[in-house]
């Protein structure tokens, strides 16, 4: 009886999914994340895609943390050659707190550089999480090359992976620091003084860079 009861109450969660109410939704992505059951996931991973709600996408990638990575991570994978943005940026975003390093190979230059910005920034923090070692350099060479991109926050999400990075993105912020572009330079410049200082923020790192750029300096003799 509570086996039937367990399943009447998962698959009432199941179709809260798709209610009109956003709260009604979060309840039930809660529900669902309580307690899993490999059944589910695939309804979850295809909410992801589709749902407006911030805090239900949230729990949605919170419920799919619950439930065994060798469950989830397939499913999550394809979603990522998606042509949804959204279903793109939330995989790759429930993949970065799945943390499974076995993903890793799916994090292709494509995603990195993808034009959705939102997909984009969602790459960079996946691809740090699950990056082996060994392979850091390289990363941090493809993210330089979006050095520049996009409005504020986009430009904030490339210095804070490029700062995760560590010592291996130093090569290429360095090279960036002689880019012919200046926008790829100011923000290199910033992306290193954050590094080194970090209570500076974001937006003093920038204008630095801009008076560095602006005196035709590349920044290395401060």
């Amino acid at each position: 009886m509570t086996e039937r009861n367990d399943a009447a109450n998962t698959t009432r969660a199941v179709r809260g999914l798709e209610h009109s109410s956003s709260s009604v939704r979060l309840r039930a992505a809660l529900a669902v994340g309580t307690s899993p059951d490999p059944w589910c996931v695939d309804t979850l991973i295809g909410r992801c895609a589709i749902e407006p709600d911030f805090s239900v996408r949230e729990m949605l990638t919170w419920a799919l943390t619950r439930h065994p990575a060798a469950v989830t991570v397939p499913g999550l994978v394809g979603e990522l050659r998606s042509e949804h943005g959204q279903a793109r940026s939330q995989a790759l975003h429930t993949l970065s707190k799945i943390g499974d390093r076995g993903a890793w190979p799916a994090i292709t230059r494509a995603l990195l550089t993808d034009a959705d910005d939102e997909v984009a920034k969602s790459a960079w923090r996946a691809a740090v999480a699950l990056v082996p070692e060994e392979q850091e350099a390289e990363l941090a060479g493809v993210l330089a090359t979006q050095l520049g991109r996009g409005g504020r926050e986009t430009r904030l999400s490339l210095s804070r992976a490029l700062i995760a990075l560590g010592a291996a993105a130093l090569p290429a912020l360095r090279e960036a620091r002689e880019d012919p572009d200046p926008h790829r330079r100011r923000h290199a410049i910033a992306t290193e003084r954050l590094s080194r200082d970090p209570d500076a923020g974001f937006d003093f790192a920038i204008e630095e860079a801009k008076r560095i750029v602006a005196l035709g300096t590349t920044g290395q003799e401060d």
